[in-house]
């Protein structure tokens, strides 16, 4: 039985837990189950680059691709990680003294801050180190959250979606790794009258995709490369299951926007080009593609992780190439943006 409640925007917890037991006890929607909670990196405010208005963008961890430009390696390991910051170490032996697992603890005493020769295989992420760093050359990437939580965050800046035509926007990694603590947000977010967005590789099983879908209102989804082994080669992946997954939500009628990152090299060719203009312009309901430069900006991230960068020699791509790539997009019937906007 579907009984309609009427709930009343709050930003306390047990407001929140409120709308999920109704959504499971007597609306039943979608199956949504209220979770223990999940695992989130950050949370940005006033994001303006990830739909439209002025947005709260969540960022899950745990991410099943492998980009070589990926901006943000800490989004893909589902689990908490550590970031060092050997130039804001002053040895003063705290984080050794509180490591229960002696991973920390060097010659002389003093403190092991690079991920090199480090035993950091025996490191179970506690935070205890970077809990007592004075200097913040320890940090804990990823912390469990309640979707309660979560929203109570999201909740403080409903004024400046109302006004803006904003909301949320969930992102990772993949934020669809988390599909059942995702639904859980969405479904808070519906409650709340809330614009939620997804920004997605498409890399899921369809039948989660497809429940998420319907508590979404606008897609961000992802098109790297349209040869299939190169997919691989870059992401890790195949992308036959992204394609698939795109038509069908095409076919749903869904509020999608087509997310190209320019890669020099890699999927900025004529070729890659018109294959991806002509997939998109195939797809009923779907004309808005944006096209996003490559940037640096996630570097020494890699080194922080303890991670190797294999890009490091790449450009950003020209405003030149930039506008070419538009113009051929454009061909197909497209409305084409150039870097992030608001206006989508």
């Amino acid at each position: 039985m579907h009984i309609k409640k009427s709930v009343q925007r709050e930003s306390n917890e047990r407001g929140f837990f409120y709308v999920i037991m109704v959504l499971i006890l007597v609306d039943g929607i979608a199956g949504v189950k209220r979770l223990a909670g999940g695992i989130i990196f950050d949370i940005m405010k006033y994001s303006v680059r990830d739909g439209p208005g002025i947005r709260t963008t969540v960022f899950l961890k745990g991410c099943p691709l492998s980009c070589a430009w990926c901006h943000n390696p800490e989004s893909r390991s589902a689990g908490v990680e550590m970031m060092l910051f050997p130039e804001r170490c002053i040895n003063c032996g705290d984080c050794s003294r509180s490591c229960p697992n002696g991973v920390i603890a060097g010659p002389a005493g003093k403190p092991v801050i690079t991920w090199r020769g480090s035993s950091a295989g025996k490191c179970d992420h506690c935070g205890g180190c970077a809990a007592v760093c004075q200097t913040g050359a320890r940090e804990v990437a990823g912390r469990k959250m309640t979707a309660a939580k979560v929203m109570a965050e999201v909740e403080r800046d409903i004024i400046f979606y109302d006004q803006s035509g904003g909301g949320v926007t969930f992102s990772g990694g993949e934020p669809l790794a988390q599909a059942g603590f995702l639904l859980e947000l969405l479904a808070g977010c519906r409650e709340r009258e809330i614009h939620a967005t997804v920004d997605t590789t498409g890399y899921s099983p369809l039948d989660k995709l497809l429940q998420v879908s319907e508590f979404t209102n606008l897609f961000l989804y992802d098109l790297k490369v349209m040869d299939q082994e190169l997919h691989r080669k870059y992401t890790g992946v195949s992308n036959r299951l992204v394609l698939d997954n795109l038509r069908e939500l095409a076919s749903r009628r869904k509020n999608i926007v087509i997310r190209v990152p320019v890669i020099p090299g890699i999927n900025d060719d004529h070729g890659n080009i018109t294959d991806t203009g002509r997939f998109v312009s195939s797809l009923p309901g779907v004309n808005k593609v944006q096209i996003l430069p490559y940037h640096r900006s996630g570097r020494e991230k890699y080194r922080r992780l303890g991670l190797e960068y294999n890009l490091s020699g790449l450009s950003p791509p020209g405003d030149a190439l930039m506008d070419n790539i538009a113009v051929n997009l454009r061909k197909f019937g497209l409305e084409v943006q150039v870097g992030h906007q608001t206006n989508i």
